[in-house]
């Protein structure tokens, strides 16, 4: 409670105070009329209200008749849902209206009657034949619409519908119309739209059709009076070329290529360098030796004396050109090339300068934007650049380059570079040694982007690091990267200091190949304890997830006794029978992981008990989890060698059904049950092949064992013709399992009849004492029940304590299997820290 002010002060009622009143009243009053104003009369109401007894087709035709401008926008961007329910009509009704309200309509009518357009098209709700006849002229109509963003828009629809137009459609009704469209006397937007028209129609007919009707109009936009349309149609010719096939494209393509590459304008010779390194396959070897070579070297020398747009496009292109001119260039054309690479990669890095950022001249700004943009394609075309100098020379040639690029002042550089380190790595494969530094330089980079970037594929670039390199042996390699633990170390730490979560997620996720790189002491020394650091104290899920699996990893390749023990003994004290309700559901994440990892036995010997023991968890969130996760625990047993914990199973469910008061639980545990009982259960078939001997009194021969070894091998249903033993909690003998297998299908039949279930659940809800519920034994194992397990706490405990098996019991390193949930006070064992809050908790049932 804040101190009340003073008297004088707490109400003023000076004449000055009064007028400071109105004033803030009126500014109150000015915030409230645009609110106020837009509110609707009721006229305006009156208006746009619509008789509710209309169907759809006849308010469509009100909306576009009479309707506002906006209602008949919100009919035609549903033109596609009334195509779909009632086309007839739609095209008898509705179309004729929508025709008349586009001749008059603005630029949002006008970009969503494309796009519905468009939808009916891709939902095939009429025939091609049907829609060419009813959508197709108004497309056409549409086309040269005075605002630019509108004929894009109906561009874009005509150029799919051409796609799917029959050919004699196509011929009448857009072919024989461009012939004057693109004729000179028609707008610029005219001659535009018909050069991405020919572009797309190239595809659609024979190579006597575009030689006589097409290809002449090719040539006369190529020749346009207008720079634009004249790159515009260039940069089509790429789509005419793969049309006409090879011989045009030289006698036809090729010699506009070259008078294009030498137009005035530096955006047609832009376009027309781009579409010839495009076409680089088409051609032979002595066209890209005789024509295109000489092109390109011209275009190289008078880049740097161009627009920097120009050094942007061919920095870009580089691997193409490396890739389509590769074994075209002699010697000194080879060096002169790679020379003019290593000045693009550099390109604005010489020009330094004291001045501050603000007081640079806005050109000098945008032009280091464009040396940024060179640079950075220069990163994304350095794996080309390594095959066309040859990795066995990538030391004397690139490696000063590659260098550069790592430690580039400007971020977008090195995140290209961070893409492209594992392509440079398998392409310097023996050789991958020499760039070892920069993998620490990029895992250190203060720049969470890049790091990002490096760590996509950081499993396969240290797999080669360990692997490559001049030494065959492994311990020497991983000798060479004394710096590689400390920059991932640091690397983890940067990202868990930053708000960008997904990229800490990630960097964990790609630590579990680290078992694979580095030795399981190192691990356990220097990330193993930061992975536990990180499951207890992070604040975000996902992240807590990857910490969980990834150490469940590294405690699987671990080959220490002692350090696995430690590892267990902290998972089951520390998360397991921790404190905080949070910890707990991360372990029951963890025991998930374990089972996807481990082996059967080895859950069943370390976490088996200390999971089912969280039925007694204090917490409604905590036993809904480990509810949902039964079913997995469960396949993780093997009859007969894991029916004692079985049967510990079972009467954590059955306690469960009889005793839960949070109705939620109860819904899960109830599905829960049905889950159960429907799965099969794993058969031991080794074991029951000795008990079998055993029984019948026979002993069994080496070569007989492994003969029924191999023929049963881990077979998912018993055979009902072989009777086995399976031995109870303390060691003696039962009577045989086919006698089981029977009372179990007496059983399932008694209390999991669909009708029967449902009527014993309304039983449950209100569970009238634990001694009217004892005999109540609904079958949760899908094997049967030999006996009835009184439910009381007592026997609970007594049979948990008495029947785990030698095999089962804690090592000494290890903690007690049994928890202490059910005797701590709920209120410090119930929340995230101390306190439960059954209201909050609640909201976390759906992604604790």
């Amino acid at each position: 409670m804040h101190p009340p002010p003073p008297a004088a002060a707490a109400m003023d009622f000076s004449q000055n105070s009064l007028f400071g009143y109105m004033e803030d009243l009126q500014e109150l009053t000015i915030i409230e009329r645009p609110v106020r104003r837009s509110l609707k009369t009721p006229e305006e109401i009156e208006r746009l209200t619509v008789d509710e007894d209309l169907s759809d087709i006849e308010r469509a035709v009100y909306l576009l008749s009479a309707g506002q401008d906006i209602q008949g926008t919100s009919v035609i961007a549903n033109l596609p849902f009334l195509m779909r329910q009632n086309p007839a009509e739609t095209l008898r009704r509705v179309l004729p209206k929508v025709r008349e309200v586009l001749h008059v309509a603005g630029v949002e009518m006008q970009l969503t009657a494309a796009v519905s357009f468009l939808t009916i098209l891709q939902d095939e709700s009429v025939s091609i034949h049907t829609y060419a006849h009813a959508f197709l002229q108004v497309i056409l109509l549409h086309l040269e619409h005075r605002d630019a963003g509108v004929s894009n828009a109906w561009l874009e629809t005509l150029l799919s519908v051409i796609e799917v137009l029959p050919k004699e459609t196509l011929r009448h009704e857009i072919l024989n119309p461009l012939v004057s469209k693109a004729q000179l006397s028609q707008t610029v937007q005219s001659r535009l739209v018909s050069c991405k028209i020919l572009g797309k129609l190239t595809n659609k007919f024979d190579a006597h059709i575009i030689k006589r009707e097409i290809l002449p109009l090719v040539k006369s936009l190529c020749q346009d009076v207008e720079y634009e349309v004249r790159s515009c149609m260039c940069r089509q010719l790429e789509n005419i070329a793969q049309g006409i096939g090879t011989e045009l494209t030289k006698s036809v393509v090729l010699p506009e290529l070259i008078e294009l590459s030498r137009d005035e304008s530096s955006s047609v010779r832009l376009a027309a360098f781009e579409t010839l390194v495009n076409l680089l396959d088409v051609f032979d070897a002595d066209d890209r030796s005789q024509t295109i070579l000489p092109l390109v070297k011209s275009f190289c020398e008078k880049s740097f004396k161009a627009d920097e747009s120009i050094l942007i496009s061919l920095s870009f292109h580089l691997g193409k050109l490396c890739h389509g001119l590769y074994g075209i260039f002699t010697p000194d054309q080879h060096l002169r090339f790679l020379e003019f690479y290593k000045k693009l990669c550099t390109l604005g890095l010489q020009q330094e300068n004291g001045h501050n950022e603000n007081q640079i001249p806005p050109q000098i700004l945008e032009q280091e934007k464009k040396y940024i943009s060179v640079r950075k394609n220069c990163a994304y075309n350095f794996p080309a650049m390594i095959v066309f100098v040859d990795p066995k020379n990538f030391h004397m040639e690139l490696y000063s380059t590659f260098f550069c690029l790592c430690h580039d002042p400007e971020v977008p550089v090195r995140y290209t570079i961070a893409i492209c380190f594992y392509e440079v790595s398998k392409l310097l494969n023996s050789g991958v040694y020499l760039i070892h530094k920069e993998l620490i330089t990029l895992l250190q980079d203060e720049s969470l982007e890049v790091l990002d970037a490096l760590i996509d594929h950081l499993p396969e670039i240290l797999e080669l690091m360990s692997t490559g390199g001049e030494s065959s042996v492994q311990e020497n390699k991983l000798s060479s990267l004394p710096d590689l633990i400390p920059a991932l170390t640091a690397a983890e730490q940067r990202a868990a200091a930053s708000l960008k979560w997904r990229t800490h997620e990630k960097l964990l996720q790609k630590y579990a190949c680290l078992p694979h790189i580095i030795s399981s002491d190192q691990i356990y020394y220097r990330f193993l304890q930061r992975m536990f650091t990180i499951m207890m104290t992070n604040n975000v899920l996902p992240v807590q997830k990857a910490a969980s699996r990834t150490l469940c990893v590294f405690l699987r390749y671990n080959r220490k006794q002692e350090q696995r023990h430690e590892v267990i003994q902290k998972l089951i004290e520390q998360l397991g029978q921790g404190k905080s309700y949070w910890n707990r559901l991360r372990f029951l994440d963890t025991c998930e992981f374990i089972i996807e990892i481990f082996s059967k036995s080895f859950f069943c010997k370390y976490f088996f008990l200390p999971a089912i023991e969280l039925t007694h968890d204090p917490v409604a969130n905590v036993r809904m989890k480990l509810c949902c996760l039964l079913p997995k625990v469960k396949s993780t047993l093997k009859i007969p060698a894991d029916k004692h914990l079985l049967q510990q199973l079972e009467m954590c469910v059955r306690k469960l059904l009889c005793q839960e008061k949070d109705k939620d639980v109860l819904a899960i545990v109830k599905r829960t049950v049905l889950e159960l009982d429907r799965m099969e259960m794993s058969m031991d078939a080794e074991q029951l092949e000795k008990e079998k001997q055993q029984n019948d009194g026979r002993p069994m021969s080496d070569k007989t064992f492994e003969k029924k070894r191999r023929d049963t091998k881990t077979p998912t249903t018993l055979p009902k013709n072989i009777p086995i033993s399976v031995p109870g909690p303390s060691g003696t003998s039962t009577p045989s399992t086919s006698k089981e297998v029977k009372k179990s299908k007496l059983i399932r039949s008694q209390s999991f009849n669909n009708q029967a279930f449902h009527a014993k659940y309304g039983n449950l809800d209100k569970c009238p004492s634990k001694s009217s519920t004892a005999g109540y034994t609904p079958s949760v194992s899908g094997l049967g029940k030999t006996s009835v397990i009184s439910l009381t706490d007592d026997s609970f405990r007594t049979r948990n304590a008495s029947s785990t098996p030698t095999s089962f019991s804690p090592s000494p390193s290890l903690p007690s299997t049994s928890r202490t949930g059910s005797s701590v006070d709920p209120k410090s064992s119930g929340s995230k820290d101390t306190q439960p809050r059954k209201a909050t908790l609640k909201s976390r049932k759906s992604n604790p």
